[in-house]
């Protein structure tokens, strides 16, 4: 079965304040080793548990699409960038699992730093109902090899949805098509959207740490110069 035929589809949220190349290899190889259908791209509007982002939802959105818009596999999913309020990601998973029925089967892709804080989401156990989380851990991350990092109550909701390979997500948690959770090989590029802010703010070249396509917009958009 080819990729295009899976019924796994990647959900992959963040602030992409402003996306850059970390984001999209993370993605691709993610695509690549579980058969995913699609990723989709999902920025959030505002997040909860981090600083408000310094470019509006619909920059955000806009600079993804120009990331993205070559690849057939990555997809830009606007619902948090569009909807009022705080962005939470069990309300996206709610509704995707609603439009897509249960023979899709989600994967929501995170990294490390952010699992480790998945107890302080909102409706967090309720994640585990509605998809596969996929963990992209930098090599020699402490949670790769050693679960007692994680603070106690995730890691005792953790214990027994662990499995090794892309391939143990097929049977899902108790003949169900979520709830496990899989820690995907990615080679991680050590490229900070802070740090792009601030050497355009310096005026330095970000050049090759993201797409031409965004550093384009961002520049015709005059975004994190301090000339908006």
């Amino acid at each position: 079965m080819s990729r295009f035929e899976s019924s796994f589809i990647g959900i992959f949220g963040g602030t992409f304040d402003p996306i850059h190349y970390g984001h999209l290899r993370m993605a691709e190889e993610v695509v690549e080793t579980i058969g995913l259908r699609e990723m989709r791209f999902v920025p959030a509007g505002i997040p909860r548990l981090r600083s408000a982002p310094v470019a509006s939802p619909q920059h955000r959105a806009a600079m993804v699409h120009a990331a993205i818009q070559n690849n057939p596999r990555f997809v830009l999913d606007e619902r948090e960038a569009r909807r009022p309020g705080m962005s939470y990601s069990v309300e996206s998973l709610r509704e995707l699992r609603q439009e897509m029925g249960e023979n899709v089967t989600l994967c929501f892709v995170m990294g490390a730093d952010a699992f480790m804080r998945l107890s302080e989401w909102h409706g967090w156990h309720e994640l585990f109902q509605l998809c596969h989380i996929i963990i992209a851990a930098r090599p020699g991350h402490a949670l790769t090899t050693n679960h007692d990092v994680l603070p106690h109550e995730l890691r005792e909701e953790c214990a027994q949805r662990w499995v090794s390979s892309a391939g143990g997500l097929a049977g899902g948690l108790a003949g169900t098509s979520n709830g496990l959770i899989y820690i995907a090989p990615t080679t991680l590029l050590d490229i900070s959207a802070t740090a792009i802010r601030t050497r355009i703010g310096a005026k330095s070249s970000v050049r090759y740490l993201l797409p031409d396509t965004v550093l384009d917009y961002i520049e015709t958009n005059h975004l994190y110069s301090g000339e908006e």
